[in-house]
């Protein structure tokens, strides 16, 4: 497959690459203890990659889902508590607000957004329902002109950060999916509170929130009719930049296992010499080549979401790719790979976010099977071009 990397997205690329390498590689190991990476932040936004998501009329660059992803890939391979963070303000968050949100809240959000002034949340799982959207417990009732908000969500990334929450939650009560809607909640709502923290094995923290008779304007109902639906389109975006992470973070680990291979040695020869060690690479290398395509052709198809079967395909293989490479890159390191202080230790706690957050591997895998029996039967023979 030849992917369309022109000269803008190379130079691009590099740009982000520099950073990476030179500052937040450094940086990497003081946000293992949940400290938000601003330092980070600020130095993407005077780059100018934070509005990668954000349209142009708002101050952004208003890039393609591929464009995005090369720059998450590039972040994630240095830093994956940073990569997370980019996630917020390039991901289903920001296209929700962009495309759904009044002009008013777009004009006063996504600017800053840009700047890095505004950090964006999304809140969707429940302490009791996370895939299982249609029991959601969190309702909006609209009063005339006013919403009133109730409701906990859980395992919340960004919350004390974040300047803006996109929640979905119920509206009016309405049973089931179709009930399902999106509003709008700034954290100096009256009733909004953050009220627990889980530390994490990547190194990110994770929060609950509550909503306790939010009052807020009707129009931060921003999706009222079918949001499941709604909901499921924009969100394969963030199952592109899901295992774009991934991806960057098992390149990340397979760049310095090369690295460390060339420069140890045993037995008075490098470890390079070995023909076991350089199984190992070959191995690692084949799956992420592997997986590079998949993830590619899914961002390739966001038109302007990407295909949700080629978007549920690359997020799988991306995300269990990345858990395969980063142990491997530890065990090619020895006792080295499982100290804290060595950058592959690091990716590997990252790693094992990949395959639970964007739509858990169980629930996409039910989703690419389902695909498969009812319209998996290619005339030609060739299945992978009758799928995008």
């Amino acid at each position: 497959m030849e992917y369309p990397i022109n000269e803008q997205r190379r130079m691009m690329v590099a740009s982000v690459r520099e950073l990476a390498q030179n500052r937040f590689k450094g940086r990497a190991i003081q946000y293992l203890d949940g400290t938000f990476p601003w330092e980070n932040i600020r130095d993407l936004a005077k780059l100018g990659v934070l509005g990668m998501s954000v349209p142009e009329e708002y101050g952004g660059l208003g890039l393609p889902v591929f464009d995005t992803a090369l720059i998450l890939e590039e972040i994630a391979k240095t830093c994956y508590v940073t990569a997370m963070a980019v996630l917020g303000e390039a991901g289903v968050q920001t296209r929700v607000i962009s495309t759904y949100a009044p002009p008013s809240i777009r004009e006063r959000i996504l600017p800053k957004v840009c700047t890095g002034e505004c950090i964006l949340a999304i809140c969707m799982t429940e302490p009791h329902a996370g895939t299982d959207v249609a029991n959601y417990r969190t309702n909006t009732v609209v009063k005339g002109d006013r919403l009133v908000v109730n409701g906990t969500k859980t395992l919340i990334s960004r919350a004390s950060e974040a300047g803006m929450f996109i929640v979905f939650t119920r509206v009016d009560g309405r049973p089931g999916r179709e009930g399902i809607g999106c509003v709008l909640v700034e954290p100096s709502t009256p009733g909004f509170a953050v009220t627990g923290t889980y530390h994490t094995l990547g190194g990110e923290n994770l929060h609950e929130v509550q909503f306790n008779d939010c009052e807020l304007p009707l129009e931060n109902l921003v999706i009222r009719e079918d949001g499941f639906r709604t909901l499921l389109t924009a969100f394969n975006t963030q199952r592109c930049l899901n295992p774009s992470i991934s991806l960057g973070l098992a390149e990340g680990a397979f760049d310095e296992a090369v690295r460390y291979v060339k420069e140890r040695t045993l037995f008075g020869k490098p470890i390079s010499d070995s023909q076991g060690i350089r199984w190992k690479l070959a191995d690692m290398y084949r799956d992420i080549e592997g997986a590079r395509g998949l993830l590619y052709k899914a961002c390739l198809s966001a038109n302007p979401f990407p295909d949700p079967f080629l978007s549920a395909v690359a997020k799988i293989t991306c995300n269990e790719t990345a858990i395969r490479v980063t142990s491997e890159a530890i065990q090619v390191h020895g006792g080295y790979g499982f100290t804290d202080e060595y950058l592959v230790s690091r990716l590997f706690r990252g790693a094992r976010y990949g395959t639970l957050g964007g739509g858990a591997t169980e629930s996409l895998k039910d989703l690419i099977g389902k695909r498969l029996i009812n319209d998996g039967d290619s005339p030609d023979g060739i299945l992978g071009l009758a799928f995008g």
